[in-house]
Formats: C-alpha cells, sequence, structure tokens
C-alpha cells in the first residue's frame, strides 16, 4: 500500500497567481519586483507544499528554477556579469512583469464576472444566534486562501514547537481525509463563533495534520468554510459558510 498522500487539488491556480499573492501580501511594487525577495518567499511555499506531500503541477518548479537562477544572476559581482547576461536579466525580470500585469487583469475581469452572476443568485437570511449566547468575537475582515493556509500551517508548527524532523518521521496511522472534513465540520456546528487555525491541529502526528490540511483545502474548494484574518499576517479563523 502506498503510504503518502498524494493529493492534486484544482483550488491550485498556478505559479503565477501564487506570486501574486505574494507580490500582495508583501506590498511589492508589481513594477519593480526584488527578485531576491520574491524568490525566497516563493521557493518557502513550495518547499512546504512538498513536505505535506501535495502533488505539485510541475510548472511550480519550472517558475521556482527560474526564479533561482535570476536571484543568482543578480547576487553575482556586476563586474563579473557580461553583458549579455544583464541583458537577459532585463529581459527576463520584464517578461515575468507583464506576464504577472496580464494574469492580474484576467483575474480581475473573472472576479467582476463572477460577482454579476452572485447578484441573479438568492440566499437564505442569516440565522441570528440566540441573546443569551455569548457575545461573538469581532468577524475577521479578509478572506483567505489557500496560501494563506500553507503559511499559517507553517507558523502554526513553529509556535507549537512540532520540530520538522519528527514531523516527517513519525509512525503513521491513515486517517482518511473524509472522515477528518466530517470531524472539522462536526467541530465548527458546534462553534458560532469560529475557531482559530491552531486549534484544528491536536496532535504532533503527520498523518493528523496532514489529513486535516487536507479536509480544510477540500472544505475550502467546495465553499463549505471561510477562512478569515482581521488583517494581514494575523492568525487564521475558521467558520462554516
Amino acid at each position: 500500500m502506498n503510504d503518502k498522500y498524494e493529493v492534486k487539488l484544482d483550488i491550485f491556480e498556478g505559479p503565477l497567481d501564487l506570486l501574486l499573492h505574494l507580490i500582495n501580501k508583501l506590498e511589492i511594487n508589481i513594477y519593480d519586483i526584488p527578485v531576491a525577495v520574491i524568490t525566497e518567499q516563493y521557493v518557502q511555499y513550495i518547499r512546504q507544499m512538498k513536505e505535506l506531500e501535495l502533488n505539485i503541477a510541475g510548472e511550480y518548479l519550472v517558475m521556482a528554477a527560474t526564479l533561482l537562477a535570476m536571484k543568482s544572476k543578480m547576487l553575482l559581482p556586476r563586474q563579473e556579469i557580461p553583458e549579455t547576461d544583464e541583458e537577459y536579466e532585463e529581459d527576463s525580470r520584464e517578461e515575468l512583469m507583464q506576464r504577472l500585469i496580464a494574469y492580474q487583469s484576467f483575474k480581475e475581469a473573472a472576479l467582476k464576472l463572477k460577482e454579476k452572476e452572485g447578484k441573479a443568485v438568492f440566499t437564505r437570511a442569516p440565522v441570528l444566534p440566540p441573546k443569551d449566547k455569548e457575545p461573538s468575537l469581532e468577524p475577521p475582515k479578509t478572506e483567505s486562501n489557500v496560501y494563506d493556509l500553507i503559511s499559517a500551517l507553517g507558523q502554526m508548527l513553529d509556535r507549537k514547537k512540532w520540530d520538522k524532523p519528527s514531523f516527517a518521521t513519525i509512525a503513521r496511522t491513515e486517517i482518511p481525509v473524509q472522515d477528518r472534513m466530517k470531524e472539522i465540520v462536526l467541530l465548527l456546528e458546534h462553534a458560532p463563533q469560529g475557531l482559530h487555525f491552531d486549534t484544528l491541529f491536536q496532535y504532533p502526528s503527520r498523518s493528523h495534520i496532514v489529513a486535516t490540511f487536507l479536509a480544510l483545502l477540500e472544505l475550502l474548494k467546495d465553499q463549505r468554510i471561510s477562512c478569515l484574518q482581521k488583517k494581514q499576517f494575523d492568525s487564521l479563523h475558521i467558520a462554516l459558510r
């Protein structure tokens, strides 16, 4: 039996989507991309995805190699860089910028189209909590995405001091992702205010961590949960839609 979770989710939209996420998160000027900074952050995400044994599309790895090549050329002493390499570097950076701008335009257009379609959909009125319940937390403001989940997982492991060698080698008991999805939904049904991301990861077991993370991705893809932040870099808040 294969003991690895090898999952390919269509919630991952491609390397340009990850780069655009990093640019927005780090508040980088898309017309003046610091290659060294964006490469370091991009590779960190790729490592986290591989550690979770997600089946990363080859295009992510091609982009990683491209960024690393660009970064290595920029780090060489200026006098040692042939003029042709400098021109190649500028062309590569310009091409990346243009691809990102084009992708951003298409994504914004798709979002506007989706919003227009959504206006024709009638939804059930929200159910108000009973008045005798505890006052709810101030609702987070920003909808998070799959890359925020990956970042939150790395931060959670650091906070809980679950060292990565142990995490990588601990004996595994298979946990079906579908079962973990049901458990998470049940927990959220009993928590109208939602739960903090970290509270869903209760055991330093690789199978538990991976199954929980994949369950969250599936629930997010199915639009059954919301992953929210009060502001950039805050901890994630998970709630049923």
